[in-house]
C-alpha cells in the first residue's frame, strides 16, 4: 500500500496546496483555469489533438479555478453584450439591466420580422432578423476612428486629432448610444423601445449617433493642423 501511495504522492506533489504567497489571488500558481467551451468535452477521443488530450489529463489531476461570473458556456453568451449592459446599470442593479437588454432584443426580432413579413419576395433576403448581428453592427458603425485630445503648448491648449485604440471606440460607442437613449428620450417611451430604434438607425447608418461621430471627424479634420504636436 506504501509503494502506490508514494507513487500518487510523487504525481500529485507538483499540485498540492502549499502556503506560497500570491498577490491579489485566492489561487495557488497551480491551479489551472477553467474551461467554458463545449465543444472540447463532445468531441471523441480520436479526434483530439495531443494539446487538448494532455489538457484533459492535467484537468483530472489537477485543481480547476471556481469560473467568475463573467464567464458562461451558453450558446446566448455574448461579452460586447455583457459589456454594454454593464454600461447601462445604474445602482448597481444588474437583473435590471439584463431584463432591458433582453427586452430591447426582443423588440428588434419583432420589428425585424414585421418588416420581413410585409417586404416583398425579392428584398426578403436582404433583411437581417438576427438582433446580436444588428446589434454587434450598429455599433460598428458608431464607432469613430480618430479623436481629439487637449495639449497644452506654450500656456495654450489646443485640440489634436489623435486615433483612437479599439477599447476607446467600443466605450464612445456604447456611451453615445447610452447617453442618446437617456437624455434624449421622451417621458413616455421606455428604454428598451428607445434602445431599439437607435440601434436599428445606427445599423442603416442613420440617426444621432452616426451625426455625432461626422461631426467629430470634422472637428478632427479642421484641427489638423495641430496633429505634429503629439510629438512634441
Amino acid at each position: 500500500m506504501a509503494a502506490p501511495m508514494a507513487a500518487l504522492g510523487g504525481r500529485l506533489r507538483a499540485w498540492l496546496p502549499r502556503l506560497t504567497q500570491v498577490r491579489w489571488s485566492r489561487y495557488n500558481p497551480s491551479y489551472i483555469e477553467p474551461e467554458v467551451n463545449k465543444e472540447l468535452y463532445r468531441k471523441p477521443p480520436e479526434e483530439l489533438a495531443e494539446e487538448e488530450k494532455e489538457k484533459l489529463e492535467r484537468k483530472a489531476l489537477q485543481p480547476v479555478k471556481a469560473a467568475p461570473p463573467s464567464l458562461s458556456s451558453s450558446v446566448f453568451s455574448d461579452p460586447m453584450i455583457s459589456k454594454f449592459t454593464n454600461m447601462m446599470m445604474k445602482d448597481g442593479n444588474k437583473v435590471l439591466a439584463r431584463s432591458l437588454m433582453a427586452q430591447t432584443l426582443e423588440a428588434i426580432k419583432r420589428k425585424q420580422l414585421e418588416k420581413y413579413h410585409k417586404a416583398p419576395e425579392d428584398e426578403k433576403e436582404t433583411i437581417e432578423c438576427n438582433p446580436y448581428v444588428i446589434f454587434h453592427q450598429a455599433l460598428k458603425n458608431c464607432q469613430p476612428i480618430i479623436g481629439l485630445t487637449s495639449i497644452t503648448r506654450g500656456g495654450k491648449s489646443y485640440q489634436v486629432p489623435v486615433p483612437l485604440t479599439d477599447n476607446r471606440k467600443r466605450f464612445l460607442a456604447m456611451k453615445w448610444m447610452i447617453t442618446e437613449c437617456r437624455e434624449n428620450k421622451h417621458r413616455r417611451t421606455l428604454m428598451p423601445e428607445k434602445l431599439s430604434q437607435e440601434l436599428l438607425q445606427a445599423y442603416s447608418n442613420e440617426g444621432p449617433i452616426i451625426k455625432k461621430k461626422h461631426m467629430l471627424h470634422k472637428m478632427a479634420e479642421a484641427n489638423r493642423a495641430y496633429a505634429h504636436y503629439r510629438w512634441w
